[in-house]
């Protein structure tokens, strides 16, 4: 294993040897009318041949700049800043002549930019890349005043459901990011964490759906990565925000949040503040039938609560720009919030006799849950360029999850209206998760079709999630059988390398391999008569490559044909090997597997692109192979259902996605996505906990999805944005889930200047957005639906502030005559 790492990271750094930069250029750049100097002008330095960028900055408060590490050549120098004509300059640098400046450089006003104009411009929402699609969200206005989740929902073949799990193309098993790093998320906490993140701080949503290796390879479906806000635009600037909500007739809660950003040739910052508080409404119904022998029960339970949340988000940075070369970042991230939920569950249970239920008792469960939840991210990053196409960047960060939390259950059972059994049960627990990492990549562009990618990662997380329950108030009374201590320890080495390339101008390949080092061990604590004894289990460390290739080609007329090829794994999370029961509901009882072992797929995509002036059609079809695949099961035991996760059998899903992006009528954005698939799950027959054995028969569905987002442009800054989703029928492990369906619509307007804003947006107009699903084996059938939040409508009020465009010069004071500079062009050269 040394021997692997250590020739590994020999590959990656032997490529790290560089020319010495020989020359500099510096200047000064002053208004032409008035002479005075302007700050945060921004200054590029093109070469000659090839026009690739060799340095950039921006003025300082006396307008000067100066670029160091040029090489002997010719150069292009532009001057561009927002309200001025773009200046240009030439210069060449040599051994005689290394150094060159400007004594001074004035822009002139452009009049067209200046003018009272009034222009209406709507962001491009998505776009392609070679291996991901991104999604520009800054500007939805659907979400504004919403969640990350919210954000999530609106984005092509990406659902949420009600508990807040992720699916992408109809699969949970996807990896999300913040930034491009796991930044803690896990299945655990993943919900919490979206739903509570504000959709104002993201940018955009990347989806890759086939990675390669230079990304990791969990996931099997592929990798959602949220981008949150960073401009680095010069001078200071910002926006503050107020929000709030209704759900159909009853308040929803608010919002509020403010940004800044500062740039400046050393030092760019930015720091970002939101408080949100929401009250979503909650409903969830079912019916179950238990077949005991020759005996037929029934259960049926309505379900409702309301959950009330409140947090703080803030994020700060701060990148230093040590040399035009060397970069040093340090960014923070936090959150902290005080979640509250409360639910009532009625039941009604009884025989079928004849077909004809007859109803033997009634039950009701309440559940009171309160808790603090905390969340912070430091990481510090050092950047080295030798050009922008060759640079390396190292990263080191800390991510902290902490989550307290009380849960009190009160049952009450009567029979025939008289009241038999009563209980009490409260419940504490204390989780908390840290995960340290470590990331090196370099990069070097060696020719305009030539690159190298490499690097590691390593990812080390500790999680300790102890649960108590007692059985009454005053916690006197332990109920040992329901002590738990999970921790779960996991280790994570990973060494990656890519080249990519390009043969005769229209064929281009990328090939990767990515190399893990994977060591895994938990321990359950469990408690018997004051005694607490340890179930420790360790997954043998494994060393395991994944190799990623892709091709394309150039077709005439702006097509496109891509063909690749990944190998993905999913690995069983913490809260999925912890044997805890969860008590919540004491007729659902849910639970971990320790033994859950890892799903692979092997993944082929064909992707085809067809760009005109105004539109652009995308058709992936995909292949996917899927060994041991990991399934919710069901079975039941003395009336109580359990249900935990196995590795069922092999799936096969296969599909063609296409997406549309058309502008229309010069006013109208219309991006659309058509789904299709086929799933597989071959059968399966295995041992169940209690000793009996569960068989599933092979299923197999075709199911498709489609949704349409539309945007347009109206006069007077108004704009308008409309979503539709709909969801088909589709195939889970023993059911099926049937079709949804949902429509979001948002308006916005924007006056005095651009720097107010108005936005009324609704989401789930129709009230529709509900999951109702079918389950069944030898011994049950059950249907079942829920829902969360339902119709809302929120409204939000944001005023922009800043210099993004500098005051204006003042003219001096000399008679009405310009100030003697020579006439803008002054170049000498230091010898």
């Amino acid at each position: 294993m040394k021997k692997f790492i250590m020739l590994l990271l020999a590959g990656v750094m032997l490529p790290l040897s560089v020319a010495m930069a020989q020359g500099s250029v510096r200047g000064k750049v002053v208004d032409e009318a008035t002479g005075e100097p302007i700050e945060f002008v921004n200054v590029v330095v093109n070469t000659k041949a090839g026009n690739t960028m060799a340095g950039g900055t921006i003025t300082d408060e006396d307008g000067g700049f100066r670029i160091d590490g040029l090489d002997y050549g010719s150069y292009v120098l532009t001057v561009s800043y927002i309200g001025y004509r773009n200046a240009t300059r030439e210069f060449t640098l040599t051994a005689a002549a290394k150094n060159a400046h400007y004594k001074q450089i004035a822009l002139e006003e452009d009049n067209n930019v200046l003018g009272e104009v009034e222009v209406t411009g709507i962001r491009a929402q998505m776009k392609f890349e070679i291996d991901k699609k991104v999604f520009n969200v800054d500007q939805a206005i659907a979400a504004t005043g919403g969640s990350a989740s919210d954000i999530l929902q609106n984005i092509p073949s990406v659902e949420v459901d009600t508990e807040g799990t992720v699916s992408l193309r109809g699969s949970e098993s996807v990896t999300v990011w913040i930034n491009g790093k796991a930044q803690g998320l896990t299945a655990d906490n993943q919900g919490d964490i979206l739903e509570q993140m504000p959709a104002e701080s993201i940018e955009r949503i990347e989806v890759i759906t086939n990675p390669s290796a230079k990304y990791s390879p969990e996931g099997t479906v592929g990798i959602i990565n949220i981008v949150l806000k960073r401009d680095r635009k010069a001078g200071y600037y910002g926006s503050a925000q107020a929000g709030a909500s209704m759900y159909d007739t009853d308040f929803g809660g608010y919002n509020a949040s403010a940004n800044i950003n500062y740039s400046s040739g050393k030092l760019d910052a930015y720091a970002n503040v939101s408080y949100r508080e929401r009250h979503h409404r909650n409903e969830n119904t079912s019916y179950r039938k238990n077949y005991l022998g020759a005996d037929t029960t029934y259960l049926d339970q309505l379900g409702q609560g309301q959950m009330n949340g409140r947090n703080l988000f803030a994020r700060s940075g701060l990148t230093w720009h040590m040399t035009a070369k060397d970069h040093l970042s340090l960014d923070l991230m936090g959150m902290m919030g005080s979640p509250r939920r409360y639910n009532t569950t009625e039941y009604w249970g009884g025989q079928i006799v004849g077909g004809e239920q007859h109803q033997q008792y009634t039950r009701q469960r309440s559940t009171t849950s309160t808790g603090e939840m905390r969340m912070y991210n430091i990481s510090l990053g050092y950047k080295h360029e030798w050009s922008t196409t060759h640079w390396i960047d190292f990263t080191a960060s800390r991510h902290h999850w902490g989550n307290s939390s009380r849960n009190v259950y009160i049952d009450s059972t009567s029979r025939e209206g008289i009241p038999t059994y009563g209980s009490y049960q409260l419940q504490e627990s204390e989780g908390s998760n840290v995960d340290y990492e470590v990331q090196l990549d370099y990069e070097n562009a060696f020719t305009e079709n030539h690159k190298l990618q490499a690097g590691y990662r390593g990812s080390f997380t500790r999680d300790n999630s102890p649960v108590s329950t007692y059985a009454d108030p005053d916690k006197r009374e332990e109920i040992e059988a329901l002590y738990n201590r999970f921790i779960y320890i996991r280790d994570l080495h990973a060494l990656y390398a890519t080249y990519s390339g390009k043969l005769w101008k229209r064929f281009g390949y990328q090939v990767g391999l990515r190399g893990e080092y994977y060591a895994v061990s938990t321990d359950s604590h469990h408690k018997k008569d004051g005694v607490i004894s340890t179930h420790p289990e360790t997954i043998d460390p494994v060393l395991q490559f994944f190799p990623s290739v892709f091709l394309s080609y150039q077709l005439p007329g702006d097509n496109e044909l891509q063909v690749n090829y990944t190998k993905r794994v999913r690995r069983p999370w913490g809260g999925q090997l912890n044997s805890f029961h969860n008590i919540s509901d004491s007729t659902n009882i849910s639970f971990g597997n320790p033994l859950l072992k890892p799903e692979y797929s092997n993944a082929f995509e064909l992707n085809y692109l067809k760009s005109w002036e105004n539109h652009m059609l995308s058709v992936s079809a995909y292949y996917r192979t899927t060994d041991d695949i990991m399934q919710r099961i069901s079975y039941m035991e003395n009336g109580i259902m359990y249900s935990t996760s196995d590795n069922v059998a092999q799936s096969l899903s296969s599909g063609v996605e296409i997406v549309g992006k058309n502008r229309l009528f010069g006013k109208v954005d219309l991006t659309t996505t058509l789904n299709m698939f086929y799933y597989k799950l071959e059968a399966f027959d295995f041992l169940l906990p209690n000793g009996t054995n569960l068989h599933g028969d092979a299923s197999e569905d075709f199911s498709w999805n489609l949704r349409m987002m539309g945007t347009v442009g109206l006069p007077k800054a108004w704009s308008l944005q409309v979503t539709g989703m709909y969801n088909a029928k589709s195939v889970i492990a023993q059911g099926y889930r049937a079709p949804n369906y949902g429509l979001d619509a948002g308006v916005r307007k924007q006056f005095a200047g651009g720097k107010w804003s108005l936005s009324l947006n609704g989401r789930d107009l129709l009230n529709s957005r509900r999951f109702h699903s079918e389950k069944w084996s030898q011994d049950f059938y059950q249907n079942s639906s829920n829902f969360r939040g339902g119709r809302q409508i929120t409204g939000t009020l944001t005023y922009s502030f800043g210099n993004m465009r500098a005051k204006k010069p003042r003219k001096m004071d000399n008679g009405g005559m310009q100030p003697e500079y020579g006439g803008g062009d002054g170049l000498e050269y230091d010898m």
